[in-house]
């Protein structure tokens, strides 16, 4: 389905036009009831413009992303806004056994490996079909052996922007042989709007429904341990700004250059959906809530940009974004006790997660 409507994000389809490997990269956009825009290219499933008003009911993008294809494709920031696979968030020294035998995954930051690799799901074009004006479905084939994972992946990612101001994740994932799976969507948000500059995430109240967190060593990797957040600079089980403690005299803020932990979030049952995170954007009074199925949210308090340029004349300077990225825990593979990861051949991976966007009361 066309989408003809005039656009209110300002992004031209034509820009995001370009062919890469025999296939066709495009932008596409959602609407709602509610006059809210959502734009994504099929190339990494990125989220490039989230059209939401504030309290006086003036439109601004809160998402950081590209206003070109070429831009996406060089961006400082290869995870901006996109999707993530085969695996979100770090694996230690790229190894982990499954069936007894070690794979070797591509290292990509620091010893490890990130988020499916330098060409994971976030570098591919993936088939898109616009099947209504509030729906794009996304489909990948990761073939065997793709940054040294086992099986073919199979992989369909649902956008849906509801008339509630949902903006709704889904994931379903099949193998034809036993591999490892932990997907995600890295969106950067900026609920104040993207700008030249973009203003920074600190003054942003948070909310975090997780009494546990899981700490890192000092390349980011899980130390095992499962820590409760209790008299520490991550609780977040009541609304705290984010600048509150991000630059606290703690051996944990620091291996992480601020926010850069997977957080435990608090379930009845595994895999039920629930409310995982509150942000609110004072100056603007816009909210988003984050809702999903999935047992761990990465929160990012983007804390590497160094100002780089975005779309129509933005910049991203050190903390203008958070991430909330909905996954298991990082290093699944290699921890026994975490939740796994394994996906097994005739089995169904999924996942669902919902940003939904409103105003203060």
């Amino acid at each position: 389905m066309e989408n003809d409507k005039t656009t209110i994000c300002g992004l031209k389809k034509e820009n995001f036009q370009k062919e890469i490997k025999g296939k066709q990269t495009n932008l596409y956009f959602l609407h709602n009831v509610n006059g809210m825009e959502v734009a994504i290219t099929n190339y990494g499933g990125s989220l490039v413009a989230i059209m939401v008003p504030d309290k006086n009911g003036n439109f601004a993008n809160i998402i950081q992303g590209h206003d070109n294809i070429d831009d996406c494709i060089s961006s400082p920031e290869p995870f901006l806004s996109t999707l993530v696979g085969r695996y979100g968030n770090r694996i230690c020294h790229g190894k982990f056994t499954l069936n007894g035998k070690e794979y070797n995954l591509a290292i990509n930051n620091g010893p490890n490996h990130l988020h499916g690799g330098p060409t994971g799901f976030h570098a591919r074009v993936w088939d898109a079909e616009q099947i209504s004006d509030c729906a794009l479905v996304l489909r990948y084939i990761s073939a065997y052996y793709e940054e040294g994972f086992p099986g073919e992946l199979s992989m369909t990612v649902m956008y849906t922007l509801t008339d509630e101001n949902e903006l709704v994740i889904d994931y379903k994932g099949t193998t034809n042989k036993k591999t490892i799976v932990n997907m995600t969507s890295h969106g950067f948000f900026s609920l104040a709007g993207i700008a030249n500059p973009t203003p920074t995430c600190e003054n942003v109240i948070c909310e975090i429904n997780a009494d546990f967190y899981i700490p890192i060593d000092e390349n980011c990797i899980p130390t095992g341990e499962i820590r409760s957040v209790k008299g520490t600079p991550f609780d977040f089980t009541t609304p705290h700004t984010v600048g509150e403690r991000i630059d606290a005299d703690d051996e944990q803020i620091k291996n992480g250059a601020g926010y850069d932990h997977c957080y435990v979030l608090n379930k009845k049952e595994p895999g039920e959906l629930t409310f995982a995170a509150k942000i609110t954007e004072p100056i603007s009074g816009r909210i988003m809530e984050v809702y999903t199925t999935e047992p761990g949210l990465q929160f990012y308090s983007d804390n590497w940009a160094d100002g780089y340029k975005g779309q129509h004349g933005a910049t991203f300077g050190r903390r203008s974004g958070l991430c909330f990225e909905a996954q298991h825990f990082p290093d699944s593979p290699n921890r026994a006790y975490f939740p796994p990861v394994v996906l097994k051949s005739g089995d169904v991976y999924t996942q669902k997660t919902i940003y939904k966007f409103g105003i203060q009361e």
